[in-house]
Formats: C-alpha cells, structure tokens, sequence
C-alpha cells in the first residue's frame, strides 16, 4: 500500500447515523496509523459519478451504502465475482495503479458472523424479506445452507426476483407468504432482513426452543423479536455483528493490514450504540 493513500469514507444517503467512520477510526488507531483518516459524505445516485471523479491519489477506498451499491457499479475498472453475483458493490478500493476495483464484502461478513458463533453449516434456512440485503443473505447462504431456502416476502413480484436470485446463485429457493413468516422461526437460520418494526408481530411465535436468528438490524437494539428470541434461548446474530465483520474486511483491503482488529471495533460500535 504506497504511502500516499491515506484517505477513505463512506457515502450513501441518507448518511448521518452511519457507525462506519467509528469502526473504522477504531481500527486505525489500533493499527497505529496515525495519518490515516475515514469521513462519511452525503452521496445520492447523481453525485456520486462526480464524486469518484474527483478523488485525488491519497484516496485509498469508499465504503457504499444505499442507494449507491448498483450505481458505482459502471464507475469502477472492475467488479469481483462477489459483488458481481448480487450486482452490489460495498467496498471500492483504489490500486497502486489507480485502477478503482469493486467487491462485497456483506457476503463474506455475514458468514464470518456467523461462524462466530459457531455455525459453520446449515441444512436448510428461512430469510424474511426479499430486499437487497435478502439476495446477499442468499449469497452468504450459498457458502453454507445444503438444502432449501425458504423466503417470506409480501408481493408476488418479490416471490419472482428472490427465485431467480436463487437461480442465478444455485440456491434452491423456495418462496412463502408473509402472512405465513411465523413458521420461519422454525428453521434451523432464520435471517431477517426487513427493515425496524416489521417483525415485531412474530416476537410472539417464537418457538419454545429456538435455533439462530440473525437480525440484520442494529438501531434499535433488540429488537421485538431479537429479544424474544434470547429470553427463548435461541442464539442470536446481531446487526453490529454483521457490520463489524464486513468492516474488517474494508480495513484489510483498503489499508493492507491484516488482520483488522475485531475486538475493538466492535467494542467501539457498541460504545456509540450506547451513547445514542
């Protein structure tokens, strides 16, 4: 990594309550570099081509967010076979030769997360929503999940595009009604991938014994069904679990230390949480 990069942020809009800058700047100042620096910018679609435009050599990486994952997608020299799969760029990276390379680093995170916690393999699992996060819950699941899918969504239009993500992904995806969504909990994984306050009316069909619940959400935390879930026993995947993870590995790539420092990135996230 040339001396001169030693700059990076994250833009998306809305933008204001993104953790990136403190996870970032935690990991930073546990790797000692001093001079290194992360920002968060306000972006949406029409600015962004002016954006990437205008970084100087000292910029060494973005970190994406909504709505610019698909949008930089046309910016960029080159996509991996990541990002490519789900056609969502997180993570831009600036080469020693200039070149602007995109990947996704959500996929890999939520499967480090959960291995974390011990789940290495899955017989089957249940997703409930069909968003853009859902595709890359799929992705990650093609990594880990031997049998069916199962997705809870709420249009006939969502139930078509989660079955063809599962095609183009080789994930044998079976899909639901949402009016059905208790009987996700069942499954071995269930992961939620809807936005806050959409699964509350499930918290009360938790089951007795629960299995893993990974809840993409992190603000607020728990939610409904997060806490059910844990009074229940069940174990329980967090949203800051997930972006801690993907985070890592933006620092790895943009800075080239590895390995990132988990640990306090992670108590750094959970800091800030706690202050809001």
């Amino acid at each position: 990594m040339s001396a001169q990069k030693c700059r990076a942020a994250v833009l998306g809009s809305p933008i204001a309550h993104s953790l990136s800058p403190v996870l970032h700047r935690a990991a930073y100042t546990e790797l000692g570099l001093a001079g290194w620096s992360y920002d968060r910018f306000e972006v949406d679609e029409a600015a962004l081509p002016g954006f990437v435009a205008g970084m100087g050599p000292e910029w060494a990486g973005l970190s994406l967010t909504m709505p610019l994952k698909r949008a930089v997608i046309p910016l960029l020299d080159e996509v991996s076979g990541t990002a490519a799969s789900v056609e969502a760029v997180n993570t831009v990276v600036r080469t020693d030769d200039g070149r602007l390379t995109g990947d996704n680093t959500d996929i890999p995170g939520m499967v480090a997360a959960l291995r974390e916690r011990g789940i290495e393999e899955v017989g089957s699992a249940a997703i409930l929503g069909a968003g853009a996060t859902a595709s890359s819950a799929l992705a990650a699941l093609a990594r880990i999940c031997t049998g069916e899918v199962v997705a809870y969504v709420r249009s006939a239009a969502r139930a078509a595009e989660m079955r063809q993500w599962g095609e183009r992904l080789d994930v044998e995806v079976r899909t639901a009604d949402w009016a059905d969504a208790a009987q996700a909990l069942h499954a071995p994984l269930v992961i939620a991938t809807t936005p806050a306050g959409s699964t509350d009316a499930l918290s009360h069909a938790v089951p007795e014994r629960p299995a893993t619940l990974f809840d993409v959400l992190y603000d607020p935390w728990p939610t409904d069904l997060a806490a059910r879930w844990s009074a229940y026993g069940g174990a329980v995947v967090s949203g800051l679990d997930l972006l801690v993870h993907q985070a890592v590995l933006q620092v790895e790539q943009m800075t080239g230390h590895s390995p990132a420092p988990l640990d306090a990135m992670r108590t750094a996230g959970e800091r800030a949480l706690a202050a809001r």
